[in-house]
C-alpha cells in the first residue's frame, strides 16, 4: 500500500471545501485528513495532524491565510502550503510566496487540476496558476535575469538549505563566502 499525501483544506466557505475534498479524494494518492474554516483552525490542525500539504484560502476572516501560512511554516517548514485565491494581484502572489507558500492558484480556474497541484507542491515544486505567469516566462525567456528553469533551481536550493525568504538566502550566501556584501 502506498503512502498517501496528507492534506488539510482551509477555506471559510464550507461548499468550497466540500468541492475541493471531492476533487482530491478522487485521487488514490491523496488523503484529506482535516478541514479548517479559518486561519486559527488551520494552525491548530497543522500542529495536530502534521500534513504534507495545506490547501489554504488566501483571504479568510480573522487570521488570514497569509498570516496562518507564516505561522504554520515557522513551526513546520516542511509542510507545503498551496495558496488558493480569487485575487490575481501580483502583490498578493508575492506576499503568499514571501510567507513561504509553495504555490498560488486562482479559484476560478476552469482547468484547475487540484490533485496535480497538490502532488507537485508535495514534491517540492513551485505551483503557479498559468494565468499569473507572464508571457515571457511561458516562452522560456529570461525574467529578472533568470530563466524559469534557473528560478526553479534557485527555489530547490532554498528548500535544500531550509531557507524560506530571500533575505535568509542573502545572509546564507554572505556568511558562507559565496558573495561579498557591497
Amino acid at each position: 500500500m502506498m503512502n498517501k499525501i496528507s492534506v488539510i483544506l482551509a477555506d471559510d466557505h464550507t461548499l468550497v471545501r466540500r468541492g475541493f475534498r471531492r476533487l482530491l479524494e478522487d485521487d488514490p494518492a491523496i488523503a484529506v485528513v482535516g478541514e479548517a474554516g479559518d486561519g486559527d483552525e488551520a494552525i491548530r490542525l497543522a500542529r495536530a495532524l502534521k500534513p504534507q500539504v495545506i490547501v489554504m484560502d488566501c483571504a479568510m476572516p480573522g487570521t488570514s491565510g497569509l498570516v496562518a501560512t507564516a505561522k504554520i511554516l515557522a513551526e513546520n517548514p516542511d509542510v507545503a502550503v498551496l495558496m488558493l485565491s480569487m485575487h490575481s494581484e501580483a502583490t498578493l502572489v508575492r506576499q503568499a510566496l514571501d510567507a513561504g507558500a509553495r504555490g498560488y492558484i486562482l479559484k476560478d480556474a476552469l482547468d484547475l487540476d487540484l490533485a496535480a497541484a497538490v502532488k507537485k507542491a508535495a514534491d517540492g515544486q513551485l505551483v503557479i496558476d498559468p494565468k499569473l505567469v507572464k508571457p515571457a516566462a511561458l516562452k522560456g525567456e529570461r525574467e529578472h535575469g533568470l530563466s524559469p528553469r534557473e528560478l526553479e533551481i534557485l527555489r530547490n536550493i532554498m528548500k535544500t538549505l531550509n531557507v524560506h525568504k530571500t533575505a535568509e538566502l542573502v545572509v546564507y550566501a554572505i556568511q558562507n563566502g559565496l558573495v561579498s556584501p557591497l
